[in-house]
């Protein structure tokens, strides 16, 4: 089987987020305390299979080879610097040139921040007859829309999610090396996916209901803080503290299809899940007992016990008040 590396793109300005990108690149914003969006995307990766990674950079890429060198949380890293911005088709061209030709490749915008499941997206691309897969994903309104109905306003929205389009995700996989025709500078997503689109070769991989949002306005990176103010992403998706008393806890938990928690349990802590979305199954040392989309599971202190997600599945865990009750038996990813 060919091996998939990565590449992220990570050269621009950040013009929109100065003062701070006149000091570091756009990627290395941290997004929660030594958390930057750059160390999110390579754990990404890492997490999903891919080990190898080719840092599309220019601007200020210093800073990223400080903080990186040549191997990060178990991910070989290489440095493809571009002398002079002329657009994300010459970046990514240039990382084209620098992979050996058997290989898949998967790209990132290098300010996206979402909960993909990138090792979903890279085993579809590896079965699809299409040499070009581009993650897209439902457009939430910027605004607040209103509804009418005769000469009446009737509704407000905030900001809801709009149906019936998508956007581009910002995450490219690629079977092989691919040929640019005559086109060297430019916004790869202005001139060759269209083109490509034309001649029926570009297919899409989405995903609904996830978090995703392209950091490029300071509105951006605060709404990213927000989300990430009591959220921990994990190998296997996320867990979030949404309430935390002297009496209970509340987290949520977003385990990706295909992945699975840690095989543990817990000295004092008396849990119910409650499942929003998905379907899989808790695995006990004796048993398996499967969920779906309503039901509830109760899990009592020092059963053993692992969460497995046949579908991406969003959780409520409400238990009594121990946030760092948990005795690992076994992990099966790289911490």
């Amino acid at each position: 089987m060919m091996e998939t590396v990565g590449m992220i793109l990570c050269g621009g300005f950040g013009k929109r987020l100065k003062p701070v990108t006149e000091s570091i690149p756009k990627s290395l914003i941290e997004i929660k305390e030594d958390y930057t969006i750059l160390d999110k995307q390579l754990l990404d990766f890492k997490n999903s299979g891919v080990d190898e990674v080719y840092l599309l950079a220019g601007f200020l890429h210093e800073k990223i080879e400080e903080r990186y060198g040549n191997e990060y949380n178990g991910v070989k890293i290489h440095y493809v610097i571009e002398d002079e911005q002329l657009g994300t088709l010459n970046a990514i061209r240039l990382g084209m040139g620098a992979i050996e030709e058997d290989k898949h490749c998967i790209i990132r915008n290098g300010d996206i921040v979402s909960d993909i499941n990138l090792k979903a997206m890279i085993d579809y691309g590896i079965k699809s007859s299409l040499p070009v897969i581009m993650f897209v994903t439902q457009m939430q309104s910027p605004y607040g829309i209103v509804e009418i109905n005769g000469d009446r306003l009737v509704s407000f929205k905030e900001k809801p999610i709009l149906e019936d389009y998508y956007i581009n995700g910002g995450i490219y996989f690629i079977k092989s090396k691919i040929d640019f025709f005559e086109f060297e500078t430019g916004d790869i997503e202005k001139i060759y996916f269209p083109l490509i689109a034309k001649e029926n070769n570009l297919g899409y991989y989405k995903e609904n209901g996830i978090f995703w949002i392209a950091v490029d306005t300071y509105k951006d990176l605060e709404a990213v803080k927000k989300e990430y103010k009591n959220k921990t992403d994990k190998p296997w998706g996320y867990e979030k503290v949404l309430i935390l008393t002297e009496m209970y806890l509340t987290k949520e938990l977003y385990i990706k299809e295909g992945f699975r928690t840690s095989f543990h349990y817990h000295n004092e802590k008396d849990e119910t899940m409650y499942i929003l979305s998905g379907s899989g199954y808790i695995e006990f040392e004796d048993r398996k007992e499967y969920f779906s989309k309503n039901d509830s599971i109760r899990i009592l202190p020092g059963v053993a016990h692992s969460i497995v997600a046949t579908e991406n599945t969003l959780l409520h865990e409400v238990s009594t008040s121990y946030l760092n009750d948990s005795v690992c038996i076994k992990d099966y990813y790289f911490r």
